[in-house]
């Protein structure tokens, strides 16, 4: 019997509404014998979840989801199997993680500006279980204030790029988080390739230390996951997948759409012990 893994699973330790018993639960009933949990620019999720999963058959994988910024966009690079010990990286997590309550104020304060003023920095931040914070965490507040009636219009109207209260993000580039995740032993891997859509950065971040593309991701076509396939291929990459999956904090979406067989698994952790 084939095994299957989803190798990017958000819990509510960043922005996603799952918990970590809800996240083993959901991967039992998915059928899955390992998940990844890979929270933004945190990994303190993994351990409840290795808790909840605790005697049960599921195993799991260490992972972080970390922002970086090329050109005014966000290209996100997943690390698997990193030390948590290792100083400089507790040290640049700790620094990503005051960012962002600090990108979150100064939004809040843009929100003043435009007649938005009964929201407030604690309960946006008393939304995770850690201090990564986003702005789907200040959407779903100007949601249950009524200031828009979903998550979606509340990004289009205050929150995307472009919008009235948007606030750029702590700025590093891809390759200082791939130089990050490599120093600290992890494996580097360019997470939603489709969504960022800027292919011609990869022959240089695999020149700097990358190791992996997530090809297999959901509601993607046939075509594009084959794409993804042959350029993972051609620069000898470890082709990963997973649901991105965040609970009620992203649509369309669920543990276990997208899944990769176990041996990526075992293609990660060969990569990690080198």
């Amino acid at each position: 019997m084939t095994l299957f893994a989803d190798l990017h699973i958000h819990t509510n330790y960043s922005d996603s509404s799952l918990t970590p018993t809800e996240v083993v639960r959901e991967s039992l009933n998915a059928g899955l014998s390992c998940i990844a949990i890979t929270d933004h620019d945190t990994f303190e999720g993994v351990a409840p979840v290795k808790r909840a999963a605790d005697s049960k058959k599921l195993e799991i994988i260490s992972g972080v989801e970390f922002s970086s910024e090329l050109d005014g966009q966000d290209i996100h690079i997943l690390g698997y199997c990193l030390d948590h010990e290792n100083k400089a990286l507790l040290n640049k997590i700790d620094a990503m993680q005051n960012a962002r309550i600090t990108r979150i104020e100064k939004m809040i304060e843009k929100l003043r500006g435009v007649g938005v003023d009964n929201i407030e920095l604690g309960e946006v931040c008393s939304l995770t279980k850690t201090k990564s914070v986003g702005r789907p965490h200040l959407a779903f507040v100007l949601k249950k204030k009524k200031w828009v009636t979903s998550i979606r219009e509340a990004f289009d109207r205050f929150l995307a790029d472009g919008a009235v209260a948007y606030v750029k993000k702590y700025k590093q580039t891809p390759q200082q988080i791939v130089d990050l995740i490599r120093s600290s032993g992890g494996v580097a891997v360019l997470a939603h390739p489709m969504a960022t859509n800027r292919d011609e950065i990869i022959p240089g971040l695999v020149k700097g230390g990358l190791q992996g593309l997530e090809v297999y991701y959901p509601n993607c076509s046939r075509s594009v996951i084959e794409y993804y396939e042959n350029l993972g291929k051609k620069y000898k990459l470890i082709l990963t997948g997973g649901s991105d999956a965040h609970g009620e904090g992203k649509e369309n979406t669920f543990i276990g759409k997208a899944k990769v067989p176990y041996e990526t698994v075992e293609q990660l952790k060969a990569l990690a012990s080198n």
